[in-house]
């Protein structure tokens, strides 16, 4: 029976943004000063980026115009050769694919497993030593076994980049994520965990490649002095780099800064939010939410879950019967153009067969669930989504 006592929250909207920015916003306003390079110092988009590096202890921080535009500044930043060979999850979202494709490079899709991380196996096997750069994407704040990928990757020499756009406050082995590999980078696009409506930052603690994409993102002339990077590495590269534009403006600094001290409530409301509800879909014998990996501790802003047992045709019946109930399920194999489905990325030659993939797709399920819910909404979620089970599985749902 429907519970009618509370509405079907609405998990689309964002936390309100901190009134701490309303000054600095109205003095941009007052005075246009919009672009990152017109003070000499301490511009909005050079205090975050100090700040957010302070924060995830990197030496450097480089903030973008979105996290696909940190992806490709790290690609070309570590000079890949045109067509190199770059791992990715073959469960990511399209704009992966795309940044390496627009680095003039091969994307090679590892498989993933029903729990949503790379298959160490399968990662191994594509490992190869034509093999120039790996992305791992920690998709939907699923974090791989970096234990393993690391230990594979520095013995082969190849650089890692970590694509932490779902991942920022997740911890592994007590390290923030984003930190492991040679560059990590994040998001700010307004369904991620600091929401600016777009942007991104990239951190790294490598002198030389930080200095090499602060060019490329449009540090012409000497706008380059004003980042705290080593001279001499600028120096190297000056004039020898195409400039790409992908700069981040004052107002997003400005909206991102007072931010960052609300992301270690924001990871613990979205933590025990996710982990009440995985509790409750684990219940029903329809439903299996995937346990973190032992080393993980996890930041969530969604759920994803997996169907057990269900027909093509009973899937989309869940999805309907959610969906009757207020709350929007998307099966990513069975939605159509999801751009998280590796099939959709017609722009990639020989994807390769990848049968773990597809069949975890075409059973697992995506829920929003932002760290702002109450219990009494994540009592509703939780019990639509297992009343939707049943009611397909017992016959109640009409299948088509």
């Amino acid at each position: 029976m429907k519970d009618t006592a509370v509405q079907a929250p609405n998990v689309y909207d964002a936390e309100p943004i901190p009134e701490a920015a309303r000054a600095e916003i109205d003095r941009m306003l007052q005075s246009g000063d919009l672009f990152r390079y017109t003070a000499p110092e301490n511009a909005p988009v050079a205090l975050l980026e100090k700040e957010f590096a302070e924060f995830m202890g990197t030496k450097y921080a480089l903030a973008v115009s979105s996290c696909s535009a940190a992806l490709f500044l790290s690609l070309k930043a570590l000079q890949l050769p045109r067509d190199a060979r770059v791992l990715i999850p073959a469960f990511t979202f399209a704009a992966v694919p795309s940044a390496v494709v627009h680095a003039e490079c091969k994307p090679v899709l590892v498989e993933v497993g029903a729990n949503y991380r790379v298959n160490i196996d399968d990662f191994k096997a594509k490992l190869t030593p034509d093999t120039k750069a790996v992305i791992i994407s920690h998709m939907r704040g699923h974090t791989s076994d970096m234990d393993a990928i690391m230990e594979l990757c520095d013995a082969a020499g190849i650089p890692v980049i970590e694509d932490a756009a779902h991942s920022l406050g997740t911890l592994w082995n007590d390290t923030k994520i984003g930190t492991i590999g040679k560059i990590g980078c994040f998001s700010f696009q307004s369904y991620k965990l600091i929401n600016a409506g777009e942007g991104g930052i990239l951190v790294t603690d490598d002198a030389d490649l930080v200095a090499q994409a602060v060019i490329m993102s449009g540090a012409y002339e000497h706008n380059w002095k004003k980042h705290p990077v080593l001279h001499d590495a600028f120096e190297r590269w000056q004039n020898k780099l195409p400039l790409y534009n992908l700069r981040m403006q004052n107002l997003s600094a400005a909206v991102i800064r007072p931010q960052i001290a609300e992301v270690p409530r924001r990871v613990k409301d979205g933590r025990e939010n996710h982990d009440y509800v995985a509790d409750g879909l684990n219940q029903s014998a329809w439903l299996d939410v995937p346990p973190p990996l032992a080393p993980e501790l996890r930041a969530p802003d969604s759920i994803q879950f997996n169907l057990v047992d269900f027909t093509a045709e009973e899937t989309q019946a869940y999805v309907d019967a959610a969906s009757s109930e207020g709350i929007a399920v998307q099966v990513f194999g069975t939605t159509k153009n999801n751009a998280r489905a590796f099939w959709n990325w017609q722009f990639i030659d020989d994807q390769g067969e990848l049968p773990m993939t597809r069949n975890m797709l075409m059973s697992a399920c995506d829920v929003r669930l932002p760290a702002r819910l109450k219990r009494e909404e994540l009592d509703y979620i939780t019990s639509a989504l297992t009343r939707a089970a049943e009611a397909v599985k017992s016959g109640a749902q009409k299948v088509a």
